[in-house]
């Protein structure tokens, strides 16, 4: 009895040591708990940077700057004046259509596709965010940088400017003399077929924190292209060449004047294009970033190399320098620079954009004339060869040792041999895809006006209204 009444005594004591101890083991169990489940919950729910999201914003608009007007200033002074209204309509409702389309199934063909492969996936998307079904403002795309983010419809946007430019460029090439009905016809078939299998081709893959999901052709294959000479370019100028060639030359063509009819028009159009594309190149980052700022770099001295290089050319091959001749030099070095304009370095980038000015000023003067085609604004001479010159090159000046910034894994000659191949599967796709689309359209409505509308000229003849009285 006398060694009970001590543990007794103590009873309470031990007690409360038990309860504190319980206390403080659930305590540390919570504690543990919850800070394992922090990083899960981050990872589930990550928020997008809105300095990102406004850059995002800002590239759309800028790029939709350089459809309407841009685009349409820099045709429209190009044609006769016969033709003008025809040709910023041609602009204005092939880009209109464009984007309806792009929301109700292109997006979801381009970027969207199943998690697991298939022998179709690496060529085309599916309809699971067709008519953006699951897309609203709550959902987020990551960028090109793990764990970062942007709001997905700020995507959807933005490479909904870039679906609706691509078909636009393909209009300069038949100019004057294209049905608006078959263009309109041709615009969507070729959309359909060809641009949005070579967004996915290039650009699809499962972001940065899924690195072994499914990817595009071309991206598997790890072909560099920033904001689309491949997309873009190359399969817009192949486009034109074959449309251009299926459609015949103008009415006329090598008789009589078919000057432009406004060189200023045409200047303030291409000055439009060179504001407008920083958002091309720059928003293709995806993020505002030293890379941005490298690419809107990169974009205005290759800019500026190509216009002078075009010029030089010029006095020397004519005997002067156009005002004509620099605006067009100017888009030269847009087009060849934006394959390249998160790769290359300022150096690489002034002497791709010199090559350009000098490669795309032979084929306008000279490749054409030898191949007889007419190409009425210069699609394929200009958007096409930039844009072969242009991809290609980027293996060339992505080189550290060039000042540029290459990809993990990068040696020269290899990724210069997977630019060629790009290039080629670009240039076949888009060929092929013109050219069924082409002959769908003329057998449901005709390729070209009459010769008697086309003589008229197609501003009164399909839209019954003068540009000037």
């Amino acid at each position: 009895m006398k060694y009970l009444k001590p543990l007794l005594a103590a009873a309470p004591v031990l007690a409360l040591s038990a309860v504190a101890a319980f206390a403080q083991d659930a305590a540390t169990t919570a504690t543990q708990a919850v800070a394992a489940a922090a990083p899960a919950a981050a990872a589930a729910a990550p928020t997008p940077d809105k300095g990102d999201t406004t850059w995002m914003m800002i590239s759309t608009i800028l790029v939709i700057m350089m459809t309407v007007p841009g685009l349409a200033l820099f045709y429209g002074g190009l044609v006769r004046s016969k033709n003008v209204l025809s040709i910023l309509m041609q602009v204005l409702c092939g880009f209109a259509l464009i984007q309806v389309l792009w929301v109700i199934y292109g997006y979801s063909l381009a970027f969207a596709g199943p998690s697991e492969a298939t022998w179709l996936s690496p060529f085309f998307g599916d309809f699971s965010k067709a008519f953006l079904h699951g897309v609203n403002i709550s959902t987020l795309s990551e960028t090109f940088t793990a764990g970062v983010y942007i709001p997905e419809l700020t995507f959807v946007i933005f490479q909904l400017t870039f679906a609706a430019i691509t078909p636009a460029l393909i209009i300069g090439a038949t100019a004057e003399r294209m049905k608006f009905s078959a263009v309109l016809l041709f615009l969507v078939l070729w959309f359909t077929f060809s641009y949005l299998p070579m967004a996915h081709m290039v650009w699809w893959f499962g972001g940065p924190s899924a690195p072994n999901a499914p990817s595009g052709y071309l991206f598997a294959k790890g072909a560099y292209d920033f904001a689309g000479g491949t997309v873009v370019h190359i399969n817009a100028g192949i486009a034109g060449l074959v449309a251009a060639i299926m459609v015949g030359p103008r009415v006329g063509l090598g008789k009589d004047n078919m000057a432009p009819h406004n060189v200023v028009m045409t200047y303030i159009g291409a000055t439009l294009l060179w504001v407008g594309w920083f958002g091309f190149n720059a928003g293709s980052n995806l993020e505002s970033t030293g890379l941005a700022a490298e690419a809107i770099l990169n974009t205005t001295v290759a800019t500026a190399a190509a216009a002078l290089a075009w010029s030089l050319g010029e006095k020397i091959v004519r005997g002067h320098a156009s005002a004509l001749g620099g605006a067009s030099g100017a888009v030269a070095g847009l087009v060849a620079i934006t394959p390249a304009a998160g790769f290359a370095g300022p150096m690489g980038s002034i002497a791709l954009g010199a090559i350009a000015g000098f490669v795309c000023l032979f084929a306008v003067i000279k490749l054409k004339a030898i191949f007889k085609y007419d190409d009425s604004l210069d699609v394929f001479g200009v958007h096409g060869v930039g844009g072969i010159v242009g991809a290609i090159l980027t293996g060339v000046f992505a080189s550290d040792s060039l000042g540029g910034y290459p990809l993990a894994g990068y040696t020269m000659g290899h990724q210069v041999w997977v630019q060629i191949q790009a290039v080629l599967t670009c240039i076949i796709w888009s060929g092929v895809v013109s050219f069924v689309s082409l002959l769908i359209v003329k057998a449901l409505v005709g390729l070209r006006v009459t010769e008697a509308r086309e003589r008229e000229g197609l501003d009164i003849a399909e839209h019954g209204e003068r540009a000037y009285n």
